[in-house]
């Protein structure tokens, strides 16, 4: 759904009129909003809704798994799983680009001619560029009938019999919508009639309807909520991870993705660029705003939660059967504000987390553009709540598996286990409890290890246990406390020592007769 704030307001004060139930349908994931606001956003984040998880347009498993990356910002890793099956696709220039997409879709279009398509890029110039260049095709081919001119919105189109078209305008007389396609039948100067992709026959005259324009290639913004067989996409510096979202899920069989490189040098560029965060803001998203805005007598918020209280209980059943994230219609106390933001920094943050995780996994380099993505995700976070990112890296290092349930919009759990982290930072006796914990837990997995005869492992957690010694250096507090407690740390020590050295000579020490004994 991409309606703006005042667009949603009005709709919902003709609904509390009427008496009526407002059923919202939407991604905000997908194209923002034209007009200001994101309120269908905002909405869903405070009062919470039905969400569905399953993929149902792409047929492959592996697409399927791409689209929810694209839902969930990871951008990057949808590419990736594209381009390892050969569908990315880099030309020198953008010219270059436009040529191969073409000549890409002329071979899809005569190897599977049953199969629907559509181009798609960003703006209405290459839209333009390719739709006659797609055309012009068919008319090398001799598909297409003789042009007539016609007087388009747009300005004057040839038209001819086996041209793609698409109507611009929502008209329900016609039964059309903004971006239906269909096939030309016969067109003359004064009427035309449209076989449309639904199977229905469509006669009009031209000069009632002149919303048209070739439906060979069309702007992203058009193809929300289309679905082709095919899809091949002209990326463009203009884009984001919203338009490549649309552009990247139309599709049930194939995708194409062109891009030239003096667009994007490299497809790490590509990437960055596909994955830049635009998404729109609301005045109550942060706390100065907000109260700017109360001052002068604008609370959307407290507005759609004034209209949801006053919709009849009956009215609300059609979602009994469901159990949506939150159930109630309330205000939110004025120190939850910003909490949305601090949301989706942790959960940006952990997709950051995540694509480097699954990499190290394969056995793979980290990339420029993933190492880039966990910076500027963790400045955000800190610019957000101090500390924040050392917390949340604390917190996804304990708990691994923290770090997808938030990339995938999960984040309570690691909000939660944040938290947690902040309190025991905050707090020495906390803080001495878990350095003792962790130390002997590691002592004794690096014990079994040595056992085992594993080496390297054992010498991985030896690393580990003397970069906490070393920490101590750093935190007096906890140095001081841990003195009380060495037998739990497993040395001796007398008091007025420096307990840090003690530690890490303990560790090297027990290392070494480790290893000799082994010999």
């Amino acid at each position: 759904m991409s309606a703006g704030t005042r667009q949603m307001e009005r709709v919902f004060s003709h609904a509390a009129d009427a008496g009526a139930k407002v059923v919202l349908v939407g991604d905000p994931q997908q194209l923002q909003a034209i007009e200001a606001g994101a309120a269908f956003r905002s909405i869903h984040e405070r009062h919470g809704g039905v969400e569905i998880s399953e993929v149902r347009r792409q047929h492959d498993g592996w697409q399927q798994d791409a689209t929810r990356h694209l839902a969930t910002g990871r951008t990057g890793l949808a590419i990736q799983a594209y381009d390892q099956r050969g569908m990315v696709h880099a030309a020198e220039t953008r010219e270059a680009a436009r040529g191969e997409l073409i000549e890409r879709w002329e071979r899809d279009r005569q190897a599977s001619p049953g199969d629907t398509r559509i181009i798609l890029t960003h703006t209405n110039d290459e839209v333009r560029e390719l739709n006659e260049a797609a055309r012009g095709r068919l008319r090398d081919a001799g598909e297409l009938g003789m042009d007539v001119s016609i007087s388009a919105t747009r300005g004057e189109r040839q038209f001819a019999s086996g041209d793609r078209i698409m109507f611009l305008r929502n008209e329900r007389g016609l039964g059309v919508k903004n971006g239906t396609l269909g096939t030309v039948e016969q067109v003359t100067p004064q009427r035309m009639a449209v076989r449309t992709d639904d199977g229905r026959s469509v006669a009009f005259d031209t000069k009632d309807y002149a919303h048209l324009d070739h439906g060979y290639a069309a702007t992203i913004h058009k193809a929300q909520g289309m679905t082709v067989d095919r899809a091949h996409v002209l990326a463009t510096p203009g884009m984001d991870s919203h338009g490549a979202y649309v552009a990247m899920s139309r599709h049930r069989d194939g995708l194409a993705l062109h891009y030239g490189r003096d667009d994007f040098a490299d497809q790490s560029k590509l990437v960055r660029t596909l994955s830049r965060e635009r998404g729109k803001d609301m005045a109550s998203d942060y706390k100065p705003e907000r109260q700017f805005a109360e001052r002068r007598g604008i609370t959307f918020r407290e507005r759609i939660v004034e209209i949801a209280r006053q919709v009849p209980e009956r009215a609300k059943s059609i979602f009994s059967g469901f159990r949506p994230r939150a159930n109630r219609f309330e205000a939110l106390p004025t120190e939850q504000v910003g909490l949305s933001d601090q949301r989706r920094a942790v959960e940006r943050y952990a997709r950051a987390t995540a694509d480097i995780g699954q990499m190290r996994e394969q056995g793979l380099p980290v990339l420029p553009h993933q190492r880039d993505a966990l910076d500027k995700a963790g400045k955000a976070l800190d610019a957000i709540r101090p500390h924040g990112t050392a917390d949340l890296a604390s917190a996804l290092q304990r708990q691994p598996s923290l770090a997808s349930e938030a990339a995938d919009g999960r984040s309570q759990g690691a909000i939660r286990a944040m938290q947690v982290e902040a309190e025991i930072r905050a707090d020495p006796i906390q803080r001495s409890d878990r350095f003792v914990s962790d130390w002997q837990r590691l002592g004794q997995v690096r014990q079994a290890m040595q056992r085992d005869g594993d080496t390297k492992g054992a010498q991985r957690l030896t690393n580990r246990m003397s970069d906490m010694a070393k920490g101590l250096e750093r935190d007096a507090q906890v140095e001081s406390l841990l003195r009380s407690r060495t037998r739990e740390l497993g040395i001796k020590t007398e008091l007025g020592r420096d307990l840090a050295r003690d530690l890490a000579a303990s560790v090297t020490m027990e290392r070494s007769r480790s290893i000799g004994m082994g010999l």
